[in-house]
């Protein structure tokens, strides 16, 4: 039994699909099928021109747009209406059942026509039936650019076909195996051939298309003329619902035939066929020179790279928006062209403007389908991208593992700059599950080299400052990545005139680390731990490992103590920012935050207190079982931590005694609370607080703790049971001893 959703809902969704964007199909089929290219050419420019800037739908205003809904539900009962016996006479299972009915008997846009509904009263449908017209325009050029089509008519297509494919919904032609070949052959990742399909589809096709889209507006008239004006405010007040239990019901079915090649979920196919017409200004790619002037070829570039460009834009888009096409990415073995491109591009001289789109995809392959990064490492990824680094950068060696840093250089181009941080986020992609292996002897090698560019990255300047910390955060990132003994590279460099050193080694890279940690730090809120948790983890890990970054990092962090007046967390100073992270609400970064002071005192808990005091530092101790002061320091047995001592200043020896160590600081002395109370008094408050504490710890609203042996937070109850377990065996261990003596 077919169970069909509101009617007000569904009819919604049919002014939707057919309504949203007023994109003359037919009229471009008409000009394919006359073979006139100059039409094809300008209808499709007008739509470029018009949707150039339509990207995604605006999830903020929808979600608002859905609370105004459910407001108007509550006030109007319509609920009442959607919760009925006939919404409910069927579980998930059911619905399941139903779209499987459905999509079994509904093919859109089949090669050799439009299947029929048997269903032709479901409103449901009806929805299916109609196909939008962007979708219809994605089908007709996905087979217009295999046949012979010239070169600027191609990358005109090229470019509708890239707006199209921002859209999760308009996909489903495009992540086809003939599709995704297609646009490949066209972007030159492979010379097969696309399809198996004539490269001159007939005009029986383009016919069921026009039929198709005359049935939609056919509906569409109907529905107009049977809604009225109560069904359209229902309408829009169901869409909401309508499409969340759509979505539910969609989760439980496994595939539709597309084209008779592709398996594609009902939920991508049901997306497929809804269009919004709020969507919002896409940003632009800073990587173009002009917006208007898109049409045009920019200089230099010839009209195959320009063609090879727009295809790898759609691929890109293609692949980020669908699960689908990353899969067959890799099945059709995508990734092998690929990678023979981007090694074929690194011995040019000067790198087309394709190849950052190349980067691009190769960064949203290995990110999305990790088996592919595993491949492409095996493979000897890390060592092609390493030269298309150093290509970008121009790098020019002075010894193995020391690049030339030019300071009169000219700040890193806009291009070149963008191209470097994609292949950082593919290094990383790569690296990642390297950082606590131990490295063969090749691959150390090539690490080093490596890091040693990346030192490179670190120092230059870019010509927007922007762009500067983009590439200093994707730096550090890599380099959390890479095996911590092959980072020595960055001290081993000679020492210059204006080096920053210490006992004798160049702390330059470390001193930029600094710096780059403290612009995180005082950039606010916006983002914080996914912008300092890399540096933290990076700084915190170099001093581990060479106690001369340490003894630098700590001096400029860590000063002698002179002024405790103020709490440790108080000021704008690099130390009372982080110790300010160490009661932060995220508990990864304080980690961080608290394991960088912790290791700048070597690990030592009387001076990780003074530094921060007790209760900031409370957090790390009991964590680490070190709460009592005494117990094992952390598991750094690879610490390399220098034998300097920490001496107190003269002013900080002044004021020693009256620092409250929970504070950290010089408290203002306070009058004693039980001054001129006689000893009865003092024992019955006493006895009063004791029964509070109890109270509170009965309803369960406080716990006592405690600290046990081991330095960890117990409740006092365990402190209790273990005491008495301890005393109970020393006694029987004396009664079995004086047995034993009696018996001698």
């Amino acid at each position: 039994m077919i169970i069909p959703l509101p009617v007000c809902a569904c009819m919604w969704y049919v002014f939707v699909c057919a309504g949203s964007m007023d994109v003359d199909v037919e009229g471009i089929i008409q000009c394919i099928k006359q073979g006139d290219e100059n039409g094809v050419q300008i209808q499709l420019q007008e739509f470029n021109k018009e949707y150039a800037q339509c990207f995604f739908f605006d999830a903020e205003e929808r979600e608002r747009q859905k609370q105004r809904k459910q407001e108007e539900f509550r006030k109007n009962k319509v609920r009442e209406y959607a919760d009925s016996d006939s919404d409910s006479e069927y579980d998930q299972e059911d619905r399941g059942l139903i779209l499987r009915q459905v999509t079994d008997t509904v093919n859109l846009c089949l090669p050799r026509g439009v299947v029929s509904c048997s269903f032709e009263n479901c409103c449901l449908t009806k929805c299916l039936l109609l196909c939008s017209c962007t979708q219809n325009l994605a089908v007709v050029l996905v087979r217009f650019i295999r046949t012979a089509v010239k070169s600027r008519l191609l990358r005109v297509s090229l470019r509708t076909l890239r707006i199209l494919s921002r859209d999760k919904k308009v996909l489903g032609p495009l992540v086809t195996d003939s599709a995704l070949l297609t646009l490949a052959k066209l972007a030159g990742l492979t010379t097969s051939d696309a399809s198996d399909e004539v490269s001159n589809p007939d005009s029986e096709f383009y016919d069921n298309i026009i039929a198709s889209l005359a049935e939609a507006k056919v509906l569409q008239c109907r529905t107009d003329e049977d809604a009225d004006p109560e069904a359209n405010d229902e309408c829009s007040a169901f869409n909401e619902d309508a499409k969340s239990d759509i979505s539910i019901a969609n989760s439980d079915v496994d595939s539709i035939s597309w084209f008779g090649s592709h398996r594609t979920s009902i939920n991508e196919m049901y997306k497929g066929s809804i269009h919004h017409k709020v969507l919002e200004r896409g940003r632009k790619d800073r990587r173009e020179s002009k917006m208007e002037g898109e049409e045009e070829e920019e200089d230099g570039e010839s009209g195959e790279e320009a063609q090879r460009k727009e295809a790898m834009k759609v691929l890109c888009n293609v692949v980020y928006n669908s699960t689908w096409a990353q899969e067959r990415f890799s099945t059709l073995r995508l990734m092998c062209g690929l990678t023979e491109r981007l090694s074929s591009s690194v011995s040019c001289s000067s790198p087309s403007s394709v190849q950052f789109y190349e980067l691009r995809l190769m960064f949203l392959i290995t990110a999305l389908r990790p088996e592919l990064s595993t491949q492409l490492k095996h493979e000897g990824g890390v060592s092609i991208l390493t030269a298309a680094l150093e290509s970008c950068l121009e790098v020019q060696w002075k010894d193995q593992y020391e690049c030339v840093l030019d300071s009169a250089a000219p700040p890193i181009s806009l291009e070149a700059s963008q191209r470097i941080i994609e292949i950082l986020k593919i290094l990383f992609n790569l690296t990642y599950s390297t950082h606590r292996q131990e490295p063969s002897e090749d691959d150390a090698a090539l690490y080093r080299h490596l890091v040693a560019i990346l030192r490179l990255c670190l120092r230059r300047k870019c010509m927007l400052s922007d762009d500067t910390d983009e590439l200093q955060g994707h730096t550090v990132n890599l380099l959390t990545a890479l095996p911590l003994q092959c980072l020595d590279v960055m001290l081993m460099v000679p020492l210059e005139p204006n080096s920053e050193q210490c006992q004798g080694v160049n702390m330059d890279c470390v001193y930029t680390l600094l710096m780059f940690m403290e612009r995180r730090l005082e950039s606010g809120e916006d983002r914080v731990k996914e912008k300092l948790t890399p540096i933290l983890n990076l700084l915190t890990e170099s001093c581990r490992a060479h106690r001369e970054t340490r003894h630098y990092i700590r001096n400029h962090i860590l000063p002698p103590l002179r002024d405790v007046s103020h709490r440790p967390e108080e000021g704008s100073t690099v130390k009372s920012r982080l110790i300010r992270l160490m009661t932060h609400l995220d508990t990864d970064l304080k980690h961080c935050a608290a394991d960088l002071i912790f290791v700048l005192c070597k690990e030592n808990v009387r001076r990780f207190v003074k530094y921060t005091g007790y209760g900031n530092a409370a957090g790390l101790l009991a964590t680490r079982g070190l709460l009592g002061g005494q117990g094992p320091r952390a598991p750094a047995s690879n610490a390399q931590y220098s034998s300097d001592s920490d001496s107190d200043t003269e002013e900080y020896r002044q004021v020693k005694d009256r620092i409250n160590p929970v504070t950290g600081r010089v408290e203002a002395e306070q009058s004693d609370p039980m001054e001129g109370m006689t000893e009865e008094e003092k024992e019955e408050e006493a006895k009063r607080l004791i029964m509070l504490f109890n109270k509170l710890s009965r309803d369960s609203i406080i716990q006592p703790m405690g600290v046990d042996s081991e330095g960890k937070l117990i409740p006092v109850s365990g402190l209790r049971e273990n005491s008495l377990t301890e005393e109970g065996g020393s006694e029987s261990e004396n009664d079995r001893e004086a047995e034993e003596g009696e018996k001698n």
